[in-house]
């Protein structure tokens, strides 16, 4: 069973950074290649795209975080990282780790939540002015 589970969420004070990850069980060669992507959420508010990369390693940002955030994946452990820096008090809420078949994903649709199969239960960030 596929389930990402995201850890690495906190209170921070604004400008500061923060590195979320996530592991991404279950996911292997017979779900064949798959893309893997960070969401967030604040009360209230839809579900936005932070950041995508694909199977081939094409990254993809949303215009609110390109140049603070980095994203990386490494498959032979599982693993998506989210690096943060100079967090604003906007970046408040709550981000979740989703994974999609290549099959089912293209660059257009990176950021569309409706798109991505898998999900994890999410992580709290919280930034204070």
């Amino acid at each position: 069973q596929v389930q990402p589970v995201e850890s690495g969420g906190a209170s921070v004070q604004a400008g500061g950074s923060l590195r979320l990850s996530c592991v991404h069980s279950g996911l292997s060669d017979r779900h064949g290649h798959f893309w893997v992507a960070w969401f967030r959420q604040a009360p209230g508010e839809k579900r936005q795209g932070v950041a995508s990369i694909a199977h081939d390693s094409r990254t993809y940002y949303a215009d609110a975080v390109k140049g603070r955030f980095t994203m990386s994946r490494d498959d032979t452990t599982n693993t998506l990282a989210l690096l943060m820096s100079s967090l604003q008090p906007e970046d408040t809420a709550m981000y979740y780790c989703a994974a999609v078949s290549a099959l089912r994903v293209s660059e257009p649709f990176w950021s569309d939540p409706t798109v991505y199969t898998y999900w994890g239960q999410g992580t709290q960030v919280t930034v204070s002015s």
